[in-house]
């Protein structure tokens, strides 16, 4: 069975079990606009599927993938803006309450930053221009970290990445309004996807703690 023959197989299973089954919900969600909970800045790996993750049922999420998760500064130009025009249309237009960045572990995008730092840059035309959004964070860490192996490596700029992505949604103005007279709150989170763990930052921490361990 090839890819597409999946896909569409799925598609009748779905058309027949669950839409079935909540036919009257999906049509009530048509029919009005939508209201999600919170918005995620999620990474487009295939692995990391924020609906699976947190159980979430259709109309719940307002989802924003890209790759390694990655927030770009504040910039009102003439140039494409998906992500940013994403986070406006979230938060100004639906007017969401929480903004999550959730990184995750075995980035794809993170890889190819740290091989970048090894002399060996991605191929392509767009996915070394991206990642140079973190830069800095991988240059940094490579002096103050110079003694963790890869993973270890890895996982730091990983995380890194997310506390990043947070300082950059403060740039936008309607982020730091809303967030600073309590309308809007920022959280950090990291997925493991071999170990299923979801971590969150605690500011008063300075750490990602995992959620198993807060309960």
């Amino acid at each position: 069975m090839t890819a597409i023959e999946s896909l569409i197989e799925g598609y009748r299973a779905f058309r027949t079990g669950t839409y079935r089954q909540n036919e009257e919900r999906y049509r009530a969600l048509a029919a009005k606009t939508q209201k999600p909970k919170a918005l995620i800045i999620a990474c487009c790996d295939s692995r990391a599927d924020p609906a699976m993750v947190f159980s979430a049922d259709p109309g719940e999420l307002f989802v924003v993938r890209n790759v390694a998760n990655l927030v770009p500064p504040y910039e009102p130009d003439t140039h494409y803006h998906g992500t940013s025009a994403a986070i406006e249309f979230g938060v100004t237009g639906l007017d969401i309450a929480d903004v999550i960045v959730m990184g995750h572990a075995r980035c794809g995008g993170i890889e190819a930053l740290y091989q970048s730092g090894l002399g060996n840059p991605p191929k392509g035309d767009f996915v070394a221009g991206w990642m140079s959004l973190v830069q800095d964070v991988a240059d940094d860490l490579r002096k103050t970290h110079a003694h963790l192996d890869k993973d270890a490596m890895l996982r730091q700029m990983e995380q890194r990445a997310v506390l990043r992505s947070l300082e950059m949604l403060r740039t936008f103005p309607f982020i730091r309004e809303r967030e600073a007279d309590g309308r809007l709150r920022l959280h950090g989170w990291f997925y493991g996807i071999g170990s299923g763990v979801l971590s969150v930052y605690d500011p008063a921490q300075v750490r990602f703690v995992d959620v198993a361990d807060k309960a």
